[in-house]
């Protein structure tokens, strides 16, 4: 069997940040316990074509590529800055144009940055249920790291580092566990099912 393929995405437009710093640590936690294929963008990477597009049709290939990537992956690593109290638009525009039923039961970790603590509870309160409408199976251990938590642009607090390998431990479990996929006619049925 082929090494399941992990997607981190971060929802930061510049590189390197500490967004983008936080998906690659959860990646490695997992990367110490499971063999994986990883894939990691930022917004950057699906370029100017992104928030151009009102419709999958519309968009760059550049930023079809990244839409797909996330589409086909077998679990996301999915980390936001916060900006005004939520997650950046061009993030929540990118997961608008993913087709629902491709995020079906897919393990997927949940993070985000910030300048304080004051915003700890956007991942709770905007992240997971973003993923919920898509009925993806989202880790139990999320992760919020502030800019004094991060020395020479990675995570170097304690606290963090601990959510950080338990979050990767969580999803190397999952994609463990789900090493006898659902047989091809019971996916349909479920894609069915959570389209109607």
């Amino acid at each position: 069997m082929t090494s399941p393929h992990v997607v981190a995405i971060s929802g930061s437009v510049n590189r390197p940040s500490k967004s983008r710093a936080l998906a690659e640590a959860v990646a490695s936690a997992a990367l110490d316990r499971i063999d994986m294929r990883l894939s990691v963008f930022d917004l950057i990477d699906a370029g100017p074509g992104l928030g151009a597009a009102f419709g999958r049709d519309a968009l760059s290939p550049d930023a079809s590529a990244v839409v797909d990537a996330i589409e086909s992956a077998d679990a996301l690593i999915a980390i936001s800055p916060v900006y005004k109290g939520s997650y950046t638009g061009l993030f929540k525009h990118l997961f608008d144009l993913v087709d629902p039923a491709s995020l079906l039961n897919k393990p997927v970790v949940v993070g985000a940055t910030g300048g304080g603590h004051r915003h700890g509870l956007v991942v709770e309160h905007q992240l997971r249920p973003l993923f919920g409408f898509f009925s993806a199976l989202t880790v139990p251990s999320s992760i919020y790291a502030s800019d004094h938590e991060f020395a020479e642009g990675k995570p170097v607090d304690p606290t963090v580092l601990a959510r950080i390998d338990l979050a990767g431990a969580q999803l190397a479990s999952l994609l463990l566990s789900r090493r006898s996929y659902l047989l091809p006619e019971r996916k349909e049925q479920l894609r069915a099912a959570s389209a109607a």
